[in-house]
């Protein structure tokens, strides 16, 4: 089983950008996936990203957030622009279908 640790999270007022990144311990060939999780909700997928960098947003991140990879890194990036209050959440990365494997995920918070 993969392993991944996702960075990059923080406090930015809205508006404001930040770049998460994930490193997996093995190889990401397959598909990829940035994942949200509010306290108390199941996690879910709010970015994907194919071997071949096709990428696919649900509607709420779409035009705003961009999901890339670096294979030989092992590594997945989320920019994330135009942050707003509603984009608060722990984000974790992992393949989809998710592996039984999780990160520690990183916290993002959007507050004024």
């Amino acid at each position: 089983q993969g392993q991944f640790v996702e960075s990059g999270g923080g406090f930015v007022q809205p508006g404001g950008s930040l770049r998460l990144a994930c490193v997996a311990s093995e190889s990401i060939l397959g598909v990829m996936g940035w994942y949200r999780q509010d306290p108390g909700k199941q996690r879910e997928v709010v970015a994907s990203i194919t071997s071949r960098s096709y990428t696919s947003y649900v509607d709420f991140v779409k035009g705003r957030f961009t999901i890339s990879r670096d294979n030989d890194k092992n590594t997945v990036y989320l920019q994330m622009n135009d942050l707003r209050p509603e984009d608060t959440a722990v984000y974790y990365c992992n393949k989809i279908p998710a592996l039984s494997s999780w990160g520690q995920g990183t916290q993002v918070t959007v507050s004024s």
